[in-house]
């Protein structure tokens, strides 16, 4: 069972079901999925992964990504980690799912994020870190809005070879809201 928090074009945000585990699984297994996430090094059982989720859903501010049309999980997002005093957040996305890799299906599920981060929350600053052989996701958080803040440089060594961490990131005025700006308007209209 999903909840439409934040709904898009292709797919919307809902509270994680810590019930998908068996599908998480085999994503977080899957070394094509896992080679640029941090969990690349872990074998994680279904019962590990259980307890992941149990914790991702218990925090706030993590989501699943939902396809709007299948209604089914395909990977998830959100705010690891949130400085509230100063306004930043560090953002974690994956798309388990690898048919919906290069549909756009990520930029939009960022974007939804980046809403809810700048107009719910009130961040002023969200940032992430990728490493600089996953060009894929890079081309993904550019066209979302991020920018390059900085790197370190041979911070991951993997198969022989050592590779940049870089962080980007997107300041809210940066932003251009895509759906709460939305529903406000849609409120302000209804009360005329």
């Amino acid at each position: 069972m999903y909840y439409k928090k934040m709904v898009g074009k292709k797919c919307y945000l809902s509270p994680i079901n810590p019930e998908n585990y068996e599908v998480y699984t085999k994503w977080v297994n899957d070394m094509e999925v896992a080679v640029g996430m941090l969990f690349s090094t872990s074998l994680l059982t279904p019962m590990a992964e259980k307890q992941i989720l149990e914790r991702l859903a218990g925090q706030e501010y993590n989501f699943a990504i939902i396809d709007l049309e299948k209604d089914e999980v395909i990977g998830n997002v959100g705010f690891p980690m949130i400085d509230h005093l100063n306004g930043v957040g560090e953002m974690g996305i994956f798309i388990g799912n690898k048919d919906y890799w290069g549909k756009g299906y990520g930029v939009e599920a960022i974007r939804l994020l980046l809403d809810f981060g700048f107009n719910i929350l009130n961040l002023h600053n969200i940032f992430l870190k990728v490493y600089s052989y996953n060009k894929p996701a890079i081309n993904c958080y550019k066209k979302a809005g991020f920018k390059e803040a900085g790197r370190i440089r041979g911070a991951k060594k993997i198969a022989g070879e050592r590779y940049d961490e870089i962080y980007m990131d997107i300041l809210a005025e940066e932003y251009e809201s895509i759906y709460i700006k939305e529903l406000v308007e849609k409120k302000n209209m209804a009360h005329k």
